[in-house]
């Protein structure tokens, strides 16, 4: 009997069994690959989501034969150097994937294949490393003497191009800018406030800062407390906290995320018993604690307890809000917001969260755009792949610029841009040519503002 067309059930994941020698079997690996790659020639409905599917499907059209067994399986590593890992052909367009008989999963099979490529070694593997070590990037790059020379040369046209030659970041896209000021040294204390536990959400929260945030844009952070503070939610910022791992396992570095895993789970897990939410202001490390570190590690009881209680701010905001414990008394519009879905969190499977929440603002009209801005974390910024993500982004800067709400509704530039992902966010308004200038502000800091603090 055949197989039916597609499924209907949600989507489910098999645990990621990368500890076993035989992930990291490169026959076994390409043969998975040629059963995955000749189902996706056979349907072609994720072909518009990212680089990885016309390429393979060109290859597929340009072979000798027409089909998936025609394409040279050295050329598998053009399909697999696209995939940056949003996880978006999984959840929200194959209808094969798990619980299908078919059993595809095309983004941890490209992990897969990442992770025997970072074995093998690649001729950019220093630059990639540098690249993902974000927290050591982000220690260094923030000693104050050190911040203004970092800084000053990523602005400077004769450094970048420099840096094009010699490390391989693209001279012309946006990087993000370092601070003195790291948040985890300046966030303000929380007041000793009664925790109130709602039906739906917990009373007291623990905030994972990231990265980006503590190193790059801690403002973020601080507005993410003063909303905490306005709605009397105690909180407190973890400690010693490491990278989620995300920027190494987009590289298939599979060890160094269990590394980084074994860093923050003990903590993470110790403040999940204790009845804390752990809220992250960046989709990507929701994820991992949620997704993929679990599924890494299945098995352990930190990974769950850490998964069970981590979730997005607006997520959590939703939640405090059904139990009648998030405050609306807001005091300023933000007029027309034109606020872009972060892939990784769309593959939450939470729902527009941070849209709801904005949409409860008097005087604020949100246009809405699901799609993926290309920049996909540390992919974006490489010189080969660079002109990629500004082509995959294209129509998420057309649509970020045209807010049909404008000019009385005739449609036209926003009053503000975001997204839940600030480097999505800056690559968007890099495409948008000027149209996003001094415009770009993560939603947390719109939801500040609406509170007036």
């Amino acid at each position: 009997m055949s197989a039916r067309e597609g499924s209907l059930e949600a989507p489910t994941r098999h645990p990621l069994d990368w500890q076993n020698p035989a992930f990291y079997d490169e026959k076994s690996c390409f043969d998975e690959m040629e059963r995955i790659f000749d189902i996706c020639h056979g349907c072609r409905r994720c072909v518009s989501l990212c680089g990885s599917f016309p390429t393979l499907f060109d290859l597929v059209d340009e072979g000798t034969t027409g089909e998936v067994d025609g394409v040279d399986k050295k050329d598998y590593w053009k399909v697999v150097d696209q995939c940056y890992l949003c996880d978006v052909c999984y959840l929200t367009k194959c209808p094969y994937v798990p619980p299908h008989p078919w059993n595809l999963d095309f983004p941890h099979t490209m992990l897969r294949a990442k992770a025997i490529q970072f074995k093998q070694g690649t001729p950019t593997k220093f630059r990639d490393v540098t690249l993902s070590n974000t927290a050591a990037n982000g220690k260094l790059a923030s000693i104050p003497i050190v911040v203004q020379t970092v800084n000053a040369l990523s602005k400077s046209k004769a450094a970048r191009s420099l840096g094009e030659k010699v490390i391989g970041v693209h001279k012309d896209a946006w990087v993000p800018e370092f601070t003195s000021k790291v948040f985890e040294k300046k966030a303000k204390k929380s007041a000793p406030l009664p925790v109130r536990h709602g039906e739906r959400s917990k009373g007291k929260v623990a905030i994972y800062t990231t990265c980006y945030v503590n190193w790059n844009e801690p403002g973020i952070g601080h507005d993410l407390i003063k909303v905490l503070q306005h709605n009397e939610i105690p909180y407190l910022v973890v400690e010693k906290q490491a990278c989620c791992g995300m920027p190494k396992l987009e590289l298939g570095d599979l060890d160094s995320v269990a590394d980084l895993a074994r860093q923050n789970l003990p903590q993470l897990a110790a403040l999940a018993r204790e009845g804390y939410a752990i809220v992250t202001p960046i989709p990507s490390c929701t994820l991992m604690f949620k997704q993929e570190i679990p599924l890494m590690f299945p098995n352990d009881a930190d990974a769950q307890a850490v998964k069970a209680a981590m979730c997005d701010p607006f997520e959590y905001f939703q939640l405090r809000h059904k139990d009648g414990l998030l405050k609306t008394d807001f005091k300023e519009g933000l007029g027309n917001v034109s606020y872009h879905i972060a892939c990784h969190l769309r593959v939450q499977n939470v729902g527009q969260k941070t849209r709801e929440t904005l949409e409860m603002i008097p005087n604020t009209a949100v246009n809405t755009v699901e799609r993926c801005s290309g920049h996909a974390g540390t992919w974006g910024v490489k010189k080969e792949f660079h002109e990629m993500a500004m082509k995959i982004g294209r129509p998420v800067f057309r649509q970020m610029a045209e807010h049909p709400k404008a000019n009385n509704g005739q449609g036209g530039d926003p009053d503000h841009v975001a997204s839940d992902c600030q480097l999505a966010a800056h690559h968007i308004e890099q495409g948008m040519a000027g149209k996003a200038d001094g415009k770009v502000a993560h939603p947390l800091s719109l939801l500040a503002q609406a509170y007036g603090l």
